[in-house]
């Protein structure tokens, strides 16, 4: 069976403070780097044949340290990002509160935010779907696919490939920095959850 990744990309400042980074291309913070050079030996041992990123600089940075020591080259695609977060990206979570509080809320339940150019959550499981799906047929059965990528993003993929409906998001504990989701692809079964929040 095909054995799917997903990665999140290590610590950055922003993640710290608490900012909403969205699709701003924030840098992995000294511990960002750490974390992904301590996790890339471990993703290394399930042998992986396929490293894909999204191309912001924080996924990029952690899918280098698996390249470093497997020689895999990353190939990059903008599907793979973060959700978009439009006018709250570089805002704290109390600083979008004041300012959109009634879509914040909403943003917090796990409902659509319908507000400040944030990107729907069908969309952003589509992309990241479509992606998925191109990469896993590409590399045909029994490849070990890793996909170095963002919190929301990999949550939406993951409850979109096991074919849950996306209301069912929020009930995915958060991935933590360089955390993993892991799911399988049988032939016949198709997507199966393996684990979730992998250190």
């Amino acid at each position: 069976m095909t054995l799917l990744v997903l990665w999140r990309h290590g610590q950055t400042e922003w993640n710290v403070a608490r900012r909403i980074q969205g699709q701003t291309d924030t840098p992995l913070s000294a511990v960002g780097v750490e974390q992904a050079a301590e996790s890339a030996p471990r993703l290394a041992a399930l042998r992986p044949t396929v490293l894909i990123s999204s191309d912001l600089r924080r996924a990029s940075t952690t899918a280098g340290a698996l390249a470093a020591v497997t020689g895999l080259t990353p190939a990059y695609d903008q599907r793979l990002r973060e959700r978009g977060f439009g006018e709250w990206e570089g805002l704290t979570h109390p600083e979008a509160t004041a300012r959109w509080p009634d879509a914040f809320a909403r943003w917090r339940r796990g409902e659509e935010v319908g507000d400040a150019g944030v990107e729907e959550v069908d969309a952003v499981a589509k992309r990241m779907v479509d992606a998925v799906e191109e990469a896993a047929d590409a590399a045909g059965p029994d490849a070990v696919i890793v996909v170095a990528t963002h919190g929301a993003a990999a949550r939406f993929a993951a409850v979109a490939l096991l074919g849950w409906p996306l209301s069912c998001a929020p009930q995915f504990v958060a991935l933590h920095n360089c955390h993993r989701t892991h799911l399988r692809r049988d032939p016949l079964r198709g997507w199966m959850l393996d684990a979730h929040n992998v250190p």
